[in-house]
């Protein structure tokens, strides 16, 4: 199982892509995996035969757990697993024992009728004959043998199932996770047999929509983990500002009378916020750095984070030195890497790293919101929708005009007030004057 992101410690096999006996080529998609943050493709790394499948489809796997045997031109699968083999393996000294002649046990007299048993182990103790002990082979030697996927070696362990009990349904007799599964289940079917059941409650009906229970995600359960790590350590504050937006309005309304392309090349109100937060970062860099310990870490490069919201959570595409695109360079690889990270399509050094993030939740509807930072950034921007309200132009006249609201949520061992609200009053002059952000 390879490591596809830095938070990857498991991935699960979504589905393969090739058959048993499949000649395979390097870069052919031999799976789908999904890890923490993403499905993706998994390509073969060798030209040759995909001789053997170790994982099933929907199994769960460690990193570096085999999953899969690619071999060369009439190259078998080994018969057993590397791990296995270490098992088998026994210490010299043990072997030396063996090849030592054993010694002859005197011949035990014939029991007499009638003589307690304690009388008789007295005598053995005496004659200098230790009691006869049942001889057994080490447990660990005796499920060495048993042919069992990594799977189903930590199911068998979690769920107290003995392997070598356990009757395997896979390749050559080799114990599968759903084996071990139904194992447990017939012993613990056997324990219930004589009991007197008590009375059964039922459960909730999910049909009625009482209750249901949804195992986490691996997206999910980082989720919720760098929540943990990001709100605990991490020392939030929150800056706002309501901005003008009528001129970005106005600016974009001019790019589309002037006849811009298709509806995929068209450059939105986003566009314009990612480019106006890039430029407003290299008008004040100190804010384009994280905590690092003893010491405050500050990028040469911006590397701008997208929140794309997906079906299992959110993913933060990243923009690379995002301070040399242009507006139009910004929008189409934001085009291009919010439609891959929806489709599960997306490559893990494309989505790791990024100097700080912005979130826009403003086209559904969000009037505004607090943002929770991405460790270890230092601050993260979230954007509201541009609303209609009244206001009060420069002739004291009320007006309806347009506003939109901007949170920046900052690390405060890196960023105090003073210079979040210089940051804010640069982004402030750049989305009202847009067309500083064509040049």
């Amino acid at each position: 199982m390879p490591k596809l992101s830095d938070t990857m410690t498991e991935g699960t096999l979504v589905a393969w892509k090739k058959k048993k006996g499949d000649q395979v080529s390097a870069g052919d998609v031999l799976a789908e995996i999904e890890t923490d943050k993403a499905t993706m493709e998994w390509e073969s790394p060798e030209d040759g035969t995909l001789a053997e499948i170790y994982v099933e489809e929907g199994g769960k796997v460690n990193v570096g757990d085999k999953i899969a045997f690619i071999g060369g031109e009439g190259e078998e699968a080994p018969a057993e697993e590397p791990e296995e083999k270490e098992e088998e393996k026994r210490p010299e000294e043990a072997k030396e024992k063996e090849k030592e002649p054993k010694k002859e046990e005197p011949k035990k007299e014939p029991e007499k009728k009638g003589e307690p048993k304690k009388e008789k182990k007295e005598k053995a103790v005496e004659a200098g004959v230790p009691p006869a002990q049942p001889t057994r082979l080490p447990p660990q030697r005796e499920e060495a043998r048993v042919r069992a996927s990594p799977v189903a070696r930590r199911i068998a362990a979690e769920l107290g199932v003995d392997l070598s009990s356990v009757k395997g349904t896979g390749p050559v007799g080799r114990v599968t996770e759903t084996d071990v599964r139904a194992a447990a289940k017939a012993v613990a079917a056997v324990g219930d047999r004589g009991r007197v059941k008590a009375p059964q409650v039922p459960a909730p009906s999910i049909k009625t929509g009482e209750s249901a229970r949804i195992n986490l995600s691996g997206m999910r359960k980082i989720i919720a983990q760098r929540l943990v790590e990001s709100l605990g350590p991490v020392p939030h504050f929150y800056l706002n500002i309501d901005i003008d937006a009528g001129p970005l309005m106005a600016a974009r309304e001019e790019l589309k009378s002037a006849g811009e392309g298709a509806e995929a090349s068209k450059i939105t109100i986003n566009d314009f916020v990612l480019k106006a937060a890039v430029q407003a970062a290299v008008k004040v860099p100190r804010v384009n750095a994280s905590f690092d310990g003893d010491a405050i870490v500050q990028y040469a490069d911006i590397d701008l984070g997208i929140a794309v919201a997906i079906e299992d959570g959110l993913l933060t595409p990243v923009i690379r030195t995002a301070q040399d695109r242009s507006l139009r360079e910004i929008s189409e690889i934001v085009k291009d890497l919010a439609h891959r990270a929806r489709n599960k399509r997306m490559k893990p050094e494309e989505f790791q790293g990024g100097t700080f993030t912005v979130s826009n939740l403003g086209g559904m509807g969000i009037d505004s919101f607090s943002a929770v930072i991405n460790p270890p950034q230092g601050f993260i921007l979230a954007i509201g929708r541009i609303t209609k309200t009244p206001v009060i132009d420069d002739g004291d006249q009320i007006v309806v005009g347009h506003r939109m609201s901007i949170t920046m949520s900052c690390d405060h061992r890196v960023i105090d007030g003073a210079l979040g609200a210089a940051y804010l009053k640069e982004l402030r002059h750049l989305l009202e004057n847009p067309t500083l952000l064509l040049v």
